[in-house]
């Protein structure tokens, strides 16, 4: 007998390793920019070289750790909402056929570990785990769903990641312009 709940630790782990990656990506970027300016050196005399990599990284795993959670949250609910606008599963067993999904996010994220000398290989690495496991979410609900319904809950998808995307882009943007327009030039 199989347990239900072998691989339910397996998202916690790929967050925990994909968070590590990128900060540990981070970590080698901001203390080239740290020596580039000349403030990697005068941290030296206050702190230990190895104090202030193992404290960076650990601020950089943290930041990173609550956005892949919060992405995750988000995923969550926007894969269990398209079920209920969509599905016509009253049981739940199209939630359950999709949890083994996870071994995509893992397996990912142990690869995004090797890859940490690059920012498009980690980029890479984790956009074709986030459009394996969209793959996987329509190839085991898709025998639920008629076609039309197949349709529109691959369209409220990508409308969602699309508007999503613009949105944090156009946050952005408006921050950065604010800040261009507060200089004192």
């Amino acid at each position: 007998m199989r347990n239900a709940y072998l691989t339910s630790h397996f998202p916690l782990i790929s967050i925990i390793l994909f968070s590590l990656s990128f900060a540990i990506y981070s970590e080698q970027i901001i203390i080239i920019y740290l020596k580039n300016i000349g403030l990697y050196g005068g941290m030296i005399e206050f702190f230990s070289e190895r104090g202030i990599q193992l404290t960076l990284l650990f601020l950089l795993w943290l930041f990173f750790f609550m956005l892949f959670s919060a992405l995750k949250l988000i995923a969550d609910t926007i894969n269990e909402l398209s079920l209920l606008f969509f599905s016509k599963d009253q049981e739940g067993t199209d939630l359950k056929n999709v949890r083994g999904g996870a071994w995509i996010f893992l397996i990912g994220s142990l690869c995004s570990i090797a890859a940490t000398v690059h920012i498009y290989f980690l980029l890479g690495i984790f956009a074709a785990c986030c459009l394996l496991y969209f793959i996987f979410f329509v190839y085991k609900i898709g025998e639920s769903l008629t076609s039309l319904s197949l349709i529109g809950m691959i369209f409220f998808h990508v409308f969602f990641w699309f508007s999503f995307g613009l949105a944090i882009i156009y946050a952005l943007l408006k921050l950065y312009n604010s800040l261009i327009a507060s200089l004192p030039v």
